[in-house]
């Protein structure tokens, strides 16, 4: 048996090559976990007690041989290759696949800018939140059923410190630390405690707005979210307000756009309607504007909230949202900015 150790070894040693495929192949054949090497020290179980020790020694010599021979070779065959490159300059360079945006980054950049160029500045607030200003400050009391609209991540109970489940957060520290008038959006990531499905997910975006100012009215909100539209989806855009219900917002309303891929006349994407669903808008309640310290007799305001991934699938038609997570180039790849 160590004769044919010495053999392995004799014709290991033979072995010289500068291609990177063949040391590969050749450090595979003695080292890999059905090589030479691992057969040898399934042998090396049943060998006498005697023979163990020199046994032993001669596939660690073996061994460390293969490893020392496989990275001088790798060594020399780098160099000739560097050597190579920057002797023959008419050798083509490497292409280089240029890359692009993910298509949520994309239609939020084209959001922010229809409303920056409406006189809205852009703010940003932690993702980790409490319960005031995810909550409390937006009118929802405590035990009150319209919480369970959305399913939480809390990290500590008592105080409750959360994941922010809307970026409407953002808004009231705004409102905590500036007096109208306020024109501001924000934009960012928000979490959920819902199944993961072609139409939901537990991470997604939002952009919310806020307005504030006196003699702000519903008709302001309608033309601001009748434009943004128009702006996003096309001219011939129309929008609908449906009536509907949020603690922090009196009247509320849900806004629909006509559907982009029927013309509004009616197909299986927008259950034929004519309409598809896309954000959700109203009065911010003068308690949302007293817990913030604004005078509600002297000032009104409107606020909207969209998710971006919402918005992203209906600009670009696509049917699942969990696309958008899987980072898969070939469906990344599709998706170009407009600007």
């Amino acid at each position: 048996m160590l004769k044919d150790i010495d053999k392995i070894l004799a014709e290991a040693r033979n072995f010289q090559s500068v291609s990177p495929d063949e040391i590969e192949e050749y450090r595979i054949r003695y080292l890999g976990r059905k090589g030479i090497i691992a057969a040898l020290f399934e042998e090396f179980r049943s060998v006498p007690p005697v023979e163990k020790r020199v046994y032993g020694s001669k596939i660690n010599e073996l061994k460390d041989f293969v490893t020392s021979h496989v990275n001088n070779l790798r060594s020399i065959s780098g160099s000739q290759t560097t050597d190579r490159t920057e002797k023959d300059l008419t050798l083509p360079g490497y292409p280089l696949e240029p890359g692009t945006r993910h298509p949520v980054s994309i239609v939020r950049n084209e959001i922010i800018n229809i409303f920056s160029r409406q006189g809205f500045t852009i703010s940003e607030g932690p993702e980790i939140e409490d319960d005031w200003h995810v909550f409390s400050a937006l009118n929802f009391p405590e035990e009150h059923p319209a919480r369970d609209m959305q399913d939480t991540f809390f990290i500590e109970k008592n105080p409750d410190i959360l994941l922010r489940t809307h970026t409407s957060s953002v808004q009231v520290r705004v409102m905590e630390k500036q007096q109208p008038p306020i024109r501001t959006i924000s934009p960012g990531r928000v979490f959920r405690n819902e199944a993961i499905s072609a139409r939901a997910h537990c991470i997604f975006h939002q952009i919310e707005g806020l307005y504030v100012d006196k003699n702000v009215s519903f008709a302001d909100l309608k033309q601001i979210l009748l434009f943004f539209a128009r702006e996003l989806f096309g001219e011939d855009t129309q929008i609908r307000l449906r009536p509907s219900f949020f603690p922090f917002t009196e009247p509320s309303a849900e806004m629909d756009i006509s559907c982009k891929i029927c013309s509004g006349k009616g197909c299986n994407v927008c259950k034929y309607t004519g309409w598809l669903e896309i954000l959700g808008c109203g009065m911010v309640h003068p308690n949302v504007l007293e817990n913030c310290h604004i005078d509600s007799n002297r000032f009104s305001g409107y606020a909207f909230g969209m998710g971006i991934e919402r918005v992203a699938m209906l600009k670009y038609e696509v049917r699942d949202l969990r696309l958008y997570f899987e980072n898969d180039i070939r469906f990344l790849k599709q998706f170009t900015p407009v600007f």
